[in-house]
């Protein structure tokens, strides 16, 4: 497929202003924790570092790589990068943020009352999964391919529910964090199910769902989302559908997305819940007072 791709040329390949995007998002992050800092403000811990540009490495990966214009050729593609762009990235920018960045944040006045609204357990946990399936229904999925504005305004709305959904998980400030370890457990496994009928819908279904994939007109307005105008008209003659750069049925790669959405959901998920339970347990260890090595008997 690689070289089938290199038809749409390099900015549809490698997205450079997207590139430009997630490079300034890296600056004002280095500058506001480094240069801009002031006193009383930490400096972010290697970790959190880590996992900040982690996440913006990944961002690029995911809206800028080729796996973008993949997605738009390919169910497949298109689950996979819907699972690491709501499920991993807005942990690894979560975790990568200081406190004190946070505590601003958390103090914006409007702001404050939405996140301290959206970041209520329940509400967050129905919002986000309530939008990522109503966004996989066929006429609403279908109408966001056709417009970057709308597909641009709707996947960004995703995008903040899940941070929200997140947040209620890993709170940053502990006013917020309104969950026991054993809820936070069930809050994941709750996610789980929830996610599950979009992703047994689109599995087992036996036919085709989404015209971007299917039609020819509604999959190559969809690809004027990722590629050059000018290049798209100039092929357009060429290219019939997605069936121009693979040989997968439509049927299978749309069940083969699906599969792939729910057991990457369910890794990343696993290792959440491991995590939170041996970060519990291991607190708990610490609290226990030890046994006395040695009990003094009376003669």
């Amino acid at each position: 497929m690689w070289l089938e791709l290199q038809i749409f040329g390099f900015r549809a390949l490698w997205s450079p202003y997207y590139l430009l995007f997630v490079l300034v998002l890296s600056i004002v992050y280095f500058i506001i924790t480094g240069p801009k800092r002031k006193q009383g403000e930490s400096k972010p811990t290697t970790f959190q570092q880590v996992m900040f540009y982690s996440g913006m490495v990944l961002l690029y990966i995911i809206k800028g790589a080729p796996i973008d214009l993949m997605a738009h050729i390919m169910f497949t593609a298109h689950m996979i990068q819907m699972a690491l762009y709501y499920l991993l990235f807005p942990l690894l920018v979560i975790k990568g943020i200081p406190v004190w960045i946070w505590k601003k944040v958390f103090d914006v006045p409007v702001l404050s009352s939405v996140l301290r609204l959206l970041t209520r357990p329940l509400i967050s946990l129905l919002l986000f999964n309530g939008l990522f399936s109503i966004y996989h229904m066929p006429d609403i999925f279908d109408y966001a391919k056709s417009s970057e504005i709308a597909h641009a305004v709707i996947t960004t709305v995703i995008l903040f529910t899940a941070f929200c959904m997140w947040l209620a998980v890993y709170p940053p400030i502990e006013e917020t964090d309104r969950m026991s370890p054993i809820l936070k457990i069930g809050f994941i496994f709750a996610n789980g199910v929830l996610i599950t009928p979009a992703c047994g819908l689109i599995i087992f279904s036996g036919t085709p769902l989404y015209d971007t994939y299917s039609q020819s007109g509604a999959w190559l307005q969809a690809m004027s989302l990722c590629v050059p105008t000018d290049v798209l008209a100039g092929l357009s003659n060429q290219l019939s559908g997605p069936e121009y750069f693979t040989s997968m049925p439509i049927t299978q790669d749309q069940q083969l997305g699906g599969i792939i959405m729910k057991v990457t959901q369910e890794i990343i998920f696993g290792a959440i819940i491991a995590h939170i339970f041996f970060s519990w347990f291991n607190r708990e260890r610490d609290t226990i007072d030890p046994l006395p090595t040695h009990v003094q008997t009376d003669t």
